[in-house]
């Protein structure tokens, strides 16, 4: 005899396969569906803070560190800064390094001398200096009283603070909001990198730290002509002050650059 199906049997069918769809539907981390989550740049819990996972469009393989085999001249210990491959290496022993992916700001790019980490901060505040606020008032004008450490500050999660004998370069290598700048060139800011990346960084170097700066031929040399030309120049980022302060907040004021 064939089975017959009523419409208390349909229904219930239907919620079963819904329910099923439901069980095998992918857990999702801020935006990102977990099995795209790139090793080294998942959800991270610092202290009172939380970085969401970092979406995949933004972490080809040349974005993401690694451990690198190292043809430059440095001695282990030393950071070297490669602006125009948009690199920081951590120089290692046995001709080994850290590879970190980087965003050259405008004050950034004018890096070239030698210089000493001094200050190392966790979640640093910041802000404008007056040359910035002179330069291009409207990136940094809104935010002359400056931003207090957070998840909204443009030094991000570290920041490592250059200086040339006692004096502060206002150069600095910390971590960004901006992930599509990776890579690339902007029209303001120093060396950023991804948070993930600063907080790793920032953990394996000391104060006294040495920071060089390739030029251009040093890089087209020890990178190649096509990598020693990557990225591209990225407008200014506007940010809406509201985003950042609210309508009544008032934040101390300390000088740095991003």
């Amino acid at each position: 005899m064939k089975s017959r199906l009523n419409l208390r049997t349909i229904v219930s069918a239907i919620a079963l396969s819904a329910l099923a769809a439901c069980a095998t539907q992918e857990q999702v981390i801020g935006t990102v569906p977990v099995s795209q989550i790139v090793d080294g740049y998942g959800l991270v819990e610092d202290g009172e803070y939380v970085l969401p996972p970092i979406p995949p469009e933004f972490l080809p393989p040349i974005n993401q560190r690694a451990f690198v085999a190292y043809n430059g001249p440095e001695e282990a210990g030393t950071i070297v800064v490669d602006p125009h491959a948009k690199f920081v290496y951590l120089v290692e022993e046995d001709s080994m390094a850290y590879r970190y992916a980087i965003a050259v700001g405008r004050q950034g790019a004018r890096m070239s001398r030698p210089s000493t980490i001094r200050l190392k901060r966790e979640w640093p505040s910041w802000t404008p200096t007056q040359n910035m606020l002179r330069t291009q008032p409207e990136v940094y004008g809104p935010f002359a009283k400056g931003i207090e450490g957070g998840l909204a500050s443009p030094l991000g999660s570290r920041a490592l603070y250059l200086y040339q004998g006692g004096r502060d370069t206002h150069f600095r290598i910390h971590g960004t909001n901006d992930l599509a700048s990776i890579g690339n060139s902007g029209s303001a800011g120093c060396i950023r990198m991804f948070n993930h990346d600063i907080i790793d960084l920032y953990d394996r170097v000391p104060n006294g730290t040495r920071v060089v700066v390739r030029t251009k031929a040093q890089s087209i040399e020890l990178e190649g002509e096509e990598l020693a030309n990557r990225g591209v120049i990225l407008p200014p980022n506007i940010v809406d002050p509201e985003l950042v302060y609210g309508p009544d907040d008032e934040i101390e004021d300390d000088s740095d650059d991003a």
